[in-house]
């Protein structure tokens, strides 16, 4: 899956994520492509990501819902763009599988442009905004 504009990744993050659709979230990225996850997670390539992103939302996002906040972009060049994404994620569950609450996420990717209509993430950082 790509995207045809870096504009389209925070909406399509936080649906696919409401969809716990794991292999969706992977396939935003291009083949060899990094993610660190809110838990710490690392990952590297689409199997490895489905995978990690698939435990996660076994354990304590199994209910987790992305709500989006501010975007930036900054485009380097015409091939690159940096952009930074806020969330507010709630739903979550603690160790006894009670609500944890609901914390600031932000969502920080690279993509780059692999043809005129087709953005892929290289390397994302999720993380809580603290």
């Amino acid at each position: 899956m790509s995207l045809s504009q870096p504009a389209e990744l925070p909406r399509t993050f936080a649906v696919l994520w409401g969809a716990r659709d794991a292999l969706g979230l992977s396939q935003l990225f291009v083949e060899d492509g990094e993610l660190l996850s809110l838990t710490g997670g690392a990952a590297q390539g689409r199997a490895a990501i489905a995978e990690l992103m698939a435990g996660e939302f076994a354990g304590a996002f199994q209910r987790a819902r992305l709500v989006t906040g501010r975007t930036r972009l900054r485009p380097i060049g015409s091939a690159v763009t940096v952009l930074m994404q806020r969330f507010v994620l709630s739903g979550l569950v603690d160790e006894a599988g009670q609500d944890a609450g609901r914390i600031g996420a932000v969502l920080c990717a690279t993509l780059e442009r692999l043809g005129p209509e087709d953005w892929q993430i290289v390397t994302a950082q999720f993380v809580v905004e603290s």
